[in-house]
Protein backbone atom coordinates (compact mmCIF):
# COMPACT_ATOMS: atom_id res chain seq x y z
CA UNK A 1 0.00 0.00 0.00
CA UNK A 2 1.36 3.39 -0.96
CA UNK A 3 0.65 6.74 0.63
CA UNK A 4 -1.82 7.47 -2.20
CA UNK A 5 -3.87 4.30 -1.77
CA UNK A 6 -7.38 5.01 -0.42
CA UNK A 7 -7.78 4.09 3.26
CA UNK A 8 -10.30 1.43 4.29
CA UNK A 9 -12.52 4.04 5.94
CA UNK A 10 -13.19 5.56 2.50
CA UNK A 11 -14.43 2.23 1.16
CA UNK A 12 -16.49 1.73 4.32
CA UNK A 13 -18.19 5.08 3.74
CA UNK A 14 -18.61 4.26 0.04
CA UNK A 15 -20.48 1.06 0.96
CA UNK A 16 -22.68 2.99 3.36
CA UNK A 17 -23.71 5.43 0.62
CA UNK A 18 -24.32 2.64 -1.91
CA UNK A 19 -26.55 0.79 0.54
CA UNK A 20 -28.42 3.78 1.95
CA UNK A 21 -28.70 5.90 -1.21
CA UNK A 22 -27.86 9.28 0.36
CA UNK A 23 -25.15 11.03 2.35
CA UNK A 24 -27.44 11.75 5.28
CA UNK A 25 -28.72 8.17 5.61
CA UNK A 26 -25.19 6.77 5.31
CA UNK A 27 -24.00 9.24 7.97
CA UNK A 28 -26.66 8.01 10.40
CA UNK A 29 -25.80 4.36 9.75
CA UNK A 30 -22.05 4.89 10.08
CA UNK A 31 -22.18 7.27 13.02
CA UNK A 32 -20.51 10.07 11.05
CA UNK A 33 -21.52 13.58 10.10
CA UNK A 34 -22.91 14.24 6.64
CA UNK A 35 -19.98 16.55 5.68
CA UNK A 36 -17.54 13.79 6.67
CA UNK A 37 -19.34 11.28 4.47
CA UNK A 38 -19.24 13.78 1.60
CA UNK A 39 -15.52 14.33 2.06
CA UNK A 40 -14.87 10.58 2.09
CA UNK A 41 -16.77 10.10 -1.17
CA UNK A 42 -14.95 13.02 -2.79
CA UNK A 43 -11.58 11.68 -1.62
CA UNK A 44 -12.29 8.19 -3.00
CA UNK A 45 -13.44 9.60 -6.33
CA UNK A 46 -10.25 11.68 -6.60
CA UNK A 47 -8.07 8.68 -5.71
CA UNK A 48 -9.78 6.45 -8.27
CA UNK A 49 -10.10 9.15 -10.92
CA UNK A 50 -13.76 8.53 -11.71
CA UNK A 51 -17.22 9.52 -10.42
CA UNK A 52 -18.94 6.97 -8.20
CA UNK A 53 -22.38 8.56 -7.76
CA UNK A 54 -24.83 10.60 -9.75
CA UNK A 55 -27.47 12.81 -8.19
CA UNK A 56 -31.15 11.98 -8.82
CA UNK A 57 -34.42 13.10 -7.31
CA UNK A 58 -34.34 9.98 -5.16
CA UNK A 59 -30.82 10.62 -3.83
CA UNK A 60 -27.45 9.31 -4.98
CA UNK A 61 -27.34 6.67 -7.69
CA UNK A 62 -24.18 4.53 -8.03
CA UNK A 63 -22.40 4.68 -11.37
CA UNK A 64 -21.26 1.59 -13.27
CA UNK A 65 -17.83 2.10 -11.73
CA UNK A 66 -19.36 2.07 -8.24
CA UNK A 67 -21.34 -1.10 -8.96
CA UNK A 68 -18.18 -2.79 -10.23
CA UNK A 69 -16.32 -1.67 -7.11
CA UNK A 70 -18.97 -2.78 -4.62
CA UNK A 71 -18.21 -6.55 -4.39
CA UNK A 72 -14.52 -5.83 -3.78
CA UNK A 73 -15.37 -3.32 -1.08
CA UNK A 74 -17.72 -5.87 0.51
CA UNK A 75 -14.90 -8.41 0.49
CA UNK A 76 -12.69 -5.87 2.29
CA UNK A 77 -15.51 -5.30 4.79
CA UNK A 78 -15.88 -9.03 5.45
CA UNK A 79 -12.14 -9.51 5.80
CA UNK A 80 -11.90 -6.61 8.22
CA UNK A 81 -14.69 -8.08 10.36
CA UNK A 82 -13.09 -11.54 10.26
CA UNK A 83 -9.74 -10.03 11.28
CA UNK A 84 -11.34 -8.39 14.31
CA UNK A 85 -13.05 -11.66 15.28
CA UNK A 86 -9.74 -13.52 15.00
CA UNK A 87 -7.96 -10.89 17.06
CA UNK A 88 -10.65 -11.08 19.76
CA UNK A 89 -9.52 -14.54 20.88
CA UNK A 90 -6.35 -15.46 22.74
CA UNK A 91 -3.97 -18.01 21.30
CA UNK A 92 -5.07 -20.91 23.55
CA UNK A 93 -8.18 -19.48 25.16
CA UNK A 94 -11.80 -20.17 24.25
CA UNK A 95 -12.77 -16.55 24.02
CA UNK A 96 -13.63 -13.94 21.43
CA UNK A 97 -16.38 -13.63 18.84
CA UNK A 98 -17.75 -16.38 16.59
CA UNK A 99 -20.16 -15.50 13.77
CA UNK A 100 -22.69 -18.24 12.96
CA UNK A 101 -25.09 -18.32 10.03
CA UNK A 102 -28.10 -20.59 9.57
CA UNK A 103 -31.52 -20.61 7.92
CA UNK A 104 -34.19 -18.57 9.69
CA UNK A 105 -35.96 -21.50 11.38
CA UNK A 106 -32.74 -23.11 12.57
CA UNK A 107 -31.40 -19.74 13.78
CA UNK A 108 -34.56 -18.92 15.74
CA UNK A 109 -35.96 -22.30 16.81
CA UNK A 110 -32.98 -24.66 17.14
CA UNK A 111 -29.70 -22.87 17.82
CA UNK A 112 -30.53 -20.59 20.82
CA UNK A 113 -30.51 -23.38 23.47
CA UNK A 114 -27.28 -24.79 22.01
CA UNK A 115 -25.42 -21.50 22.06
CA UNK A 116 -26.89 -20.64 25.48
CA UNK A 117 -25.24 -23.76 26.94
CA UNK A 118 -22.04 -22.96 25.08
CA UNK A 119 -21.99 -19.42 26.45
CA UNK A 120 -22.58 -20.67 29.99
CA UNK A 121 -19.63 -23.07 29.67
CA UNK A 122 -17.35 -20.45 28.08
CA UNK A 123 -18.24 -16.94 29.31
CA UNK A 124 -15.41 -15.44 27.26
CA UNK A 125 -17.22 -16.33 24.04
CA UNK A 126 -19.59 -13.97 22.31
CA UNK A 127 -21.69 -15.00 19.34
CA UNK A 128 -23.14 -13.28 16.30
CA UNK A 129 -26.09 -15.15 14.79
CA UNK A 130 -27.19 -14.39 11.21
CA UNK A 131 -30.22 -15.86 9.44
CA UNK A 132 -28.88 -16.61 5.96
CA UNK A 133 -28.51 -19.61 3.68
CA UNK A 134 -25.76 -18.49 1.29
CA UNK A 135 -22.64 -20.68 1.15
CA UNK A 136 -20.72 -17.61 0.00
CA UNK A 137 -20.93 -16.34 3.58
CA UNK A 138 -18.04 -18.66 4.49
CA UNK A 139 -15.98 -18.14 1.36
CA UNK A 140 -16.12 -14.35 1.76
CA UNK A 141 -15.59 -14.72 5.52
CA UNK A 142 -18.93 -13.07 6.30
CA UNK A 143 -19.32 -15.85 8.88
CA UNK A 144 -17.10 -18.35 10.67
CA UNK A 145 -19.49 -21.32 10.87
CA UNK A 146 -22.57 -22.16 8.83
CA UNK A 147 -25.46 -24.59 9.22
CA UNK A 148 -26.52 -25.60 5.73
CA UNK A 149 -29.19 -27.81 4.18
CA UNK A 150 -26.94 -29.00 1.38
CA UNK A 151 -23.51 -30.58 1.18
CA UNK A 152 -20.75 -27.95 0.92
CA UNK A 153 -18.74 -28.55 -2.25
CA UNK A 154 -15.99 -25.97 -1.76
CA UNK A 155 -12.61 -27.58 -1.00
CA UNK A 156 -11.60 -24.79 1.40
CA UNK A 157 -14.42 -25.67 3.81
CA UNK A 158 -14.32 -28.16 6.65
CA UNK A 159 -17.72 -29.90 6.63
CA UNK A 160 -19.48 -32.30 8.99
CA UNK A 161 -22.61 -34.21 8.05
CA UNK A 162 -25.20 -33.96 10.82
CA UNK A 163 -27.97 -36.08 9.32
CA UNK A 164 -31.44 -35.55 7.90
CA UNK A 165 -34.11 -33.41 9.54
CA UNK A 166 -37.48 -34.97 8.81
CA UNK A 167 -40.26 -32.79 7.38
CA UNK A 168 -43.90 -33.75 7.60
CA UNK A 169 -47.29 -32.33 6.66
CA UNK A 170 -49.14 -30.78 9.61
CA UNK A 171 -52.31 -28.95 10.58
CA UNK A 172 -53.32 -27.27 13.84
CA UNK A 173 -56.27 -28.75 15.73
CA UNK A 174 -58.09 -25.41 15.43
CA UNK A 175 -57.86 -25.61 11.66
CA UNK A 176 -59.22 -29.16 11.56
CA UNK A 177 -62.08 -28.24 13.90
CA UNK A 178 -63.00 -25.55 11.38
CA UNK A 179 -62.34 -27.34 8.08
CA UNK A 180 -62.12 -31.02 8.92
CA UNK A 181 -59.23 -33.45 8.54
CA UNK A 182 -58.34 -34.57 5.02
CA UNK A 183 -58.54 -38.34 4.70
CA UNK A 184 -56.76 -38.65 1.34
CA UNK A 185 -53.95 -36.76 -0.36
CA UNK A 186 -56.18 -35.87 -3.29
CA UNK A 187 -58.39 -33.89 -0.89
CA UNK A 188 -55.61 -31.38 -0.16
CA UNK A 189 -56.45 -28.99 -3.05
CA UNK A 190 -59.81 -28.37 -1.34
CA UNK A 191 -58.06 -27.24 1.86
CA UNK A 192 -56.26 -24.06 2.90
CA UNK A 193 -52.60 -24.69 2.14
CA UNK A 194 -49.39 -22.90 3.18
CA UNK A 195 -46.54 -23.00 0.67
CA UNK A 196 -43.73 -21.38 -1.23
CA UNK A 197 -43.74 -18.19 -3.24
CA UNK A 198 -40.68 -18.71 -5.45
CA UNK A 199 -39.53 -22.17 -6.48
CA UNK A 200 -36.16 -23.26 -5.05
CA UNK A 201 -33.82 -26.16 -5.92
CA UNK A 202 -35.25 -28.03 -2.91
CA UNK A 203 -38.80 -27.59 -4.20
CA UNK A 204 -37.76 -28.85 -7.62
CA UNK A 205 -36.04 -31.85 -6.00
CA UNK A 206 -39.16 -32.94 -4.10
CA UNK A 207 -41.61 -32.48 -6.97
CA UNK A 208 -41.40 -36.16 -8.02
CA UNK A 209 -42.55 -37.13 -4.50
CA UNK A 210 -45.39 -34.60 -4.53
CA UNK A 211 -46.50 -34.27 -8.17
CA UNK A 212 -49.61 -32.28 -7.18
CA UNK A 213 -47.52 -29.55 -5.53
CA UNK A 214 -48.37 -26.30 -7.29
CA UNK A 215 -47.88 -22.68 -6.27
CA UNK A 216 -51.41 -21.72 -7.27
CA UNK A 217 -52.82 -24.16 -4.72
CA UNK A 218 -51.49 -22.17 -1.76
CA UNK A 219 -53.72 -19.75 0.16
CA UNK A 220 -50.55 -18.36 1.79
CA UNK A 221 -47.37 -18.06 -0.27
CA UNK A 222 -44.13 -17.09 1.46
CA UNK A 223 -40.46 -17.97 1.17
CA UNK A 224 -39.92 -17.33 4.88
CA UNK A 225 -39.90 -20.62 6.75
CA UNK A 226 -40.51 -18.71 9.97
CA UNK A 227 -43.65 -17.16 8.49
CA UNK A 228 -44.88 -20.60 7.38
CA UNK A 229 -44.26 -21.98 10.86
CA UNK A 230 -46.08 -19.07 12.50
CA UNK A 231 -49.05 -19.47 10.15
CA UNK A 232 -49.20 -23.19 10.87
CA UNK A 233 -49.14 -22.58 14.63
CA UNK A 234 -51.87 -19.96 14.22
CA UNK A 235 -54.19 -22.47 12.56
CA UNK A 236 -54.10 -20.81 9.13
CA UNK A 237 -53.94 -24.03 7.19
CA UNK A 238 -51.96 -27.15 6.27
CA UNK A 239 -48.22 -26.97 5.64
CA UNK A 240 -44.83 -28.58 6.08
CA UNK A 241 -42.97 -28.44 9.38
CA UNK A 242 -39.82 -29.96 10.84
CA UNK A 243 -41.05 -32.92 12.88
CA UNK A 244 -38.81 -31.99 15.81
CA UNK A 245 -40.43 -28.56 16.03
CA UNK A 246 -43.95 -29.93 15.58
CA UNK A 247 -43.49 -32.29 18.53
CA UNK A 248 -43.06 -29.29 20.80
CA UNK A 249 -46.67 -28.30 20.11
CA UNK A 250 -49.26 -31.02 20.88
CA UNK A 251 -51.88 -29.10 18.87
CA UNK A 252 -49.98 -29.70 15.63
CA UNK A 253 -51.20 -32.95 14.10
CA UNK A 254 -49.24 -34.80 11.46
CA UNK A 255 -51.11 -35.78 8.32
CA UNK A 256 -50.31 -38.75 6.04
CA UNK A 257 -47.06 -39.71 7.84
CA UNK A 258 -46.63 -42.89 5.79
CA UNK A 259 -47.10 -41.08 2.49
CA UNK A 260 -45.47 -37.68 3.05
CA UNK A 261 -42.01 -37.60 4.60
CA UNK A 262 -39.15 -35.45 3.35
CA UNK A 263 -35.58 -35.05 4.56
CA UNK A 264 -33.46 -31.92 4.94
CA UNK A 265 -29.85 -32.98 4.56
CA UNK A 266 -28.04 -31.01 7.29
CA UNK A 267 -24.37 -30.02 7.35
CA UNK A 268 -22.09 -27.87 9.47
CA UNK A 269 -19.27 -26.06 7.68
CA UNK A 270 -16.31 -23.87 8.64
CA UNK A 271 -13.48 -22.30 6.66
CA UNK A 272 -10.35 -24.44 6.88
CA UNK A 273 -8.28 -21.41 7.94
CA UNK A 274 -10.11 -21.56 11.30
CA UNK A 275 -8.96 -25.09 12.21
CA UNK A 276 -6.44 -23.66 14.67
CA UNK A 277 -8.91 -21.32 16.38
CA UNK A 278 -9.98 -22.54 19.86
CA UNK A 279 -13.10 -20.36 19.81
CA UNK A 280 -14.26 -21.74 16.46
CA UNK A 281 -13.32 -25.36 17.21
CA UNK A 282 -15.21 -25.32 20.52
CA UNK A 283 -18.24 -23.69 18.89
CA UNK A 284 -18.14 -26.12 15.96
CA UNK A 285 -18.05 -29.11 18.34
CA UNK A 286 -20.94 -27.74 20.43
CA UNK A 287 -23.04 -27.17 17.31
CA UNK A 288 -22.31 -30.69 16.03
CA UNK A 289 -23.42 -32.18 19.36
CA UNK A 290 -26.52 -30.00 19.70
CA UNK A 291 -27.70 -30.38 16.12
CA UNK A 292 -27.09 -34.15 16.23
CA UNK A 293 -29.36 -34.39 19.28
CA UNK A 294 -32.00 -32.35 17.49
CA UNK A 295 -31.84 -34.48 14.33
CA UNK A 296 -31.99 -37.74 16.31
CA UNK A 297 -34.89 -36.50 18.46
CA UNK A 298 -36.75 -35.33 15.38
Amino acid sequence: MTANDPAWELYRTFLGVVREGSLSAAARTLGLTQPTVGRHVDALERALGRPLFGRTQQGLSPTEAALALRPYAETMESTSAALLRAASGGSDEVRGTVRITASDVIAVEVLPPIIADLSAAHPGLSMELVASNRMEDLLRRDADIAVRMQRPRQSVLVARHIGEIELGLYAHRRYMERRGRPERLDELPRHTLIGFDRETPFIRAIRPKLPHLDREMFALRTDSHLAKLAALRAGFGIGFCQCGLARRNPDLVRLFPDEVSLGLDTWLAMHEDLRGSPRCNKTFAALVAGLTRYVNDA
